[in-house]
């Protein structure tokens, strides 16, 4: 008798371990659901998805070590793993993205990059998943809308979802991502205005939403992000002035703005910031250059063609700290090119298709 029950204890040990190191069957049959709302012909990578331990050797997913739920997925399509070496070729996938994700709680990255193929909306129930950090659906061709409550995902990290056909406005409850550290929305459909409470994005570094049909004006709020190194906001719809305080942003270093309908008078403060690269070119800005460059000024990239600009270059360019590319192309000035650095180095390009300018790269003035 004694002997039945210790053997009965030890079998009662040793399932509830199998069971602690194996993950539990309702994520292995989320993840089974969300696998056969996808095809991927070339490279297999679905293969590995067998057995009754999701937790082990199946490709793109780990489990939290104590858990054992399912925490991370990532597939992506354009990989250096040797899959995709030995098929000489990167991923392509069709399909959807199963709503069936939303049923692993414990998920904190999902990562479904790059597959060119993978269309249909984003699961709404996304917002859902309360330890998401990461949500990377860059370069399919996903479409409808950002999921109106993302704001919920008060644990994420970074947003991107660059490279697809996602059509809505940029969600109200987007600014609740207090953690947000990453948005990229790049190359969709995003129409409507920038919420003018974007600058909630405290711990925001990049923010890149080029290629889209965002109008409205810049929100002054913005330069309330004290960590915002990148902001990408060219070829959309953007009109107004730009604030000048985003030239008073302490780490700032690239603002892209080209290609929108921007005007007025460019800030003088944006000239002596921290900005290292800064595109402002294919907008309606115009009058004079401000003649206020210094020590402070250091550009690898000052684009400032294609606008409607007049008078004399800006002597006080030749004080710059540095100035890599200059281009003052299609605009309306006239008058001298000033010698000494930059303007040694640059190529006529760099003044071409503006009112009377002449001097070295251009022809000798008369």
């Amino acid at each position: 008798m004694f002997s039945y029950i210790t053997l009965l204890a030890t079998l009662t040990i040793f399932i509830s371990t199998c069971t602690v190191r194996s993950c539990p069957p309702s994520d292995r049959a989320a993840l089974l659901a969300f696998k056969a709302a996808l095809h991927e012909p070339y490279l297999g990578i679905f293969n590995s998805w067998a057995g009754t331990d999701c937790c082990r050797n199946w490709y793109g997913v780990s489990c939290d070590m104590e858990t054992k739920r399912v925490a991370d997925i990532n597939l992506r399509g354009e990989s250096e793993d040797p899959i995709f070496q030995k098929a000489g070729r990167s991923g392509y996938m069709t399909g959807s993205i199963s709503p069936s994700i939303c049923k692993l709680k414990r998920l904190s990255s999902l990562t479904i990059a790059d597959w060119k193929g993978i269309s249909g909306p984003i699961p709404a129930c996304i917002t859902s998943l309360p330890f998401l950090r990461i949500l990377d659906l860059i370069g399919n061709r996903l479409s409808g809308p950002i999921p109106e409550d993302i704001g919920r995902l008060h644990r994420l990290t970074v947003l991107n979802i660059a490279d697809n056909l996602v059509t809505s406005r940029i969600p109200r409850s987007l600014t609740n991502l207090s953690s947000l550290m990453h948005l990229d929305l790049r190359n969709n459909r995003i129409w409507g205005s920038l919420p003018r409470d974007f600058g909630r994005l405290r711990m925001l570094s990049r923010a890149l939403l080029s290629r889209n049909y965002i109008g409205g004006t810049i929100p002054d709020s913005i330069s309330k992000i004290y960590r915002l190194a990148d902001l990408d906001l060219s070829l959309n719809r953007l009109s107004g002035e730009i604030p000048a305080s985003l030239g008073k942003m302490a780490v700032l270093a690239t603002l892209n703005l080209d290609a929108n309908n921007l005007s007025g008078n460019i800030p003088y403060s944006l000239f002596n910031s921290a900005i290292g690269n800064l595109n402002l070119s294919k907008n309606s800005f115009h009058g004079y250059l401000p003649d206020v460059f210094g020590p402070g000024s250091y550009f690898m990239v000052l684009d400032l063609s294609y606008n409607n600009f007049w008078g004399l270059i800006p002597k006080s360019l030749s004080q710059a700290s540095f100035i890599g590319h200059l281009d003052l192309s299609h605009n309306r000035l006239c008058g001298r090119i000033p010698a000494g650095p930059p303007f040694d180095h640059l190529e006529a390009s760099s003044f071409a298709y503006n009112a009377c300018l002449c001097g070295k790269p251009l022809g000798a003035c008369r």
